[in-house]
């Protein structure tokens, strides 16, 4: 059994009517091979992927096999649990005892370890450390008969695109495999995967899965979702399978709706982070990874994020932000060398590589209530999110080339969180 359910072009608009009938087939294929699915767990991501339609997905399985789903576990991975408010707002309808909290720094176990010899060689050299494959214990000591995993494949900035067993590995694993995972990428570099599907560290979540997973019963569930320019969203896919072939299928997809090539670089880019979903810059930096590649050298680079309050999802990891900074590469791998708080943390080590310029451009930051000096302290430069929303005009254009009233000319983004631009001579726009 390989795909089980499989629609999807760049012309696609897929319906909730459209989603439930994939669903409705790939349940009766999985459950006539398998028999009645009696034990459910579900793993969709959490409120900051809100636009790829798990919620409304995962609203879609309770309603097809009700009481028969006994767990749900959003991926946090690292990221702070979900409140009530934001449960209710993305899964309505789901009852909100079924949800478990999950905890990347207790609730895990090691299934093994992808051996030192096969990364070092998927990582060309870069990195020659085994890598532990971590899950929720839920997934090991549930005793469930169907997990359904559900997310949207996306360029990203770890894994190249995002989702598959990334939700499993990463969004519900544990902190030795998180931290390795994202420092190992953040070595290789990220503008070299960024927007592909045949990354080293999705080698190394893909052997995981043939090592440890072959027994679980996990159905992964795969939305492809293009960001039109006006900020409508656009379900272009649907793909649902139990192997590598379900995410390769979304990842080709994704790899024409999600990438923008530009014909030239803009010295001034300006984005938009919504601020329900971007509360911190360990996601509102989103806005760095995906914009990195278009933007000129010497140019600028303004985030306005008026949701954003803090630097790291939990305080040990804020702290390490604030003492640390957005360095560049050389600069973090120093630090991780003479801090131990640092190397014993190292995917916030990756983080703070990530959201660094490498002095090629300034990252001008126009949050909430983060003060001048805080943001000014880790590396950016400060703006106001209302000056420079009123200078942008932010509220009434569309995604694309624009110029100011005193004629500076940008290129504007509405949440670049579901896409790639780069500069189409850039050296990985030949995706």
């Amino acid at each position: 059994m390989t795909l089980l359910y499989a629609r999807g072009s760049r012309t696609e608009a897929l319906t909730a009517d459209d989603l439930r009938a994939g669903l409705e087939v790939a349940l009766e294929k999985f459950q006539a091979e398998r028999g009645v699915c009696k034990n459910v767990l579900v793993i969709p991501p959490d409120h900051t992927r809100f636009d790829s339609r798990a919620g409304e997905i995962t609203t879609m399985f309770y309603q097809l096999l009700g009481d028969r789903i006994k767990h749900i576990l959003p991926a946090l991975g690292t990221h702070a649990p979900m409140d009530d408010e934001e449960l209710t707002h993305m899964f309505p309808g789901v009852p909100l005892e079924l949800f478990r909290p999950h905890r990347w720094r207790e609730d895990v176990v090691t299934l093994g370890e992808v051996p030192a010899t096969f990364v070092k060689e998927v990582t060309e050299g870069i990195y020659d450390h085994p890598w532990p494959a971590q899950v929720n214990k839920l997934l090991v000591e549930g005793g469930h008969d169907l997990m359904l995993s559900i997310g949207q494949v996306v360029p990203h900035e770890v894994i190249g695109m995002a989702n598959y067993n990334k939700n499993i590995f990463v969004g519900t694993g544990g902190y030795a495999g998180i931290n390795e995972s994202h420092y190992l990428s953040a070595l290789y570099g990220m503008e070299r995967i960024m927007g592909r599907c045949d990354t080293p560290l999705r080698k190394v979540l893909n052997r995981a899965s043939e090592l440890f997973c072959q027994k679980m019963p996990i159905v992964y569930i795969q939305t492809v979702i293009e960001s039109l320019p006006d900020g409508r969203k656009m379900t272009r896919g649907l793909y649902i399978g139990m192997d590598h072939d379900v995410f390769f299928e979304a990842g080709k997809l994704a790899a024409e709706v999600n990438c923008t090539r530009l014909d030239e670089a803009p010295q001034t880019v300006v984005v938009t982070m919504n601020p329900s979903k971007y509360r911190r810059t360990w996601l509102a930096n989103k806005a760095i990874y995906r914009t990195r590649m278009a933007v000129a050298t010497g140019g600028k680079l303004v985030i306005i994020a008026p949701g954003v309050k803090e630097f790291g999802e939990d305080p040990e990891i804020d702290r390490l932000i604030r003492a640390h900074g957005y360095r560049t590469t050389p600069e973090i791998l120093e630090r991780v060398e003479k801090y131990p708080e640092l190397r014993n943390n190292l995917s916030a080590a990756a983080h703070l590589i990530h959201g660094s310029s490498e002095n090629r451009f300034t990252v001008y930051y126009a949050p909430g209530p983060l003060t001048k000096q805080e943001v000014e302290s880790v590396g950016y430069q400060w703006a106001d999110h209302v000056a420079m929303s009123q200078r942008y005009q932010v509220a009434n254009i569309d995604t694309g080339w624009h110029t100011t009233a005193d004629g500076e000319r940008y290129y504007f983004i509405k949440d670049p969180g579901l896409g790639l631009w780069m500069h189409k001579d850039h050296p990985s726009a030949r995706i």
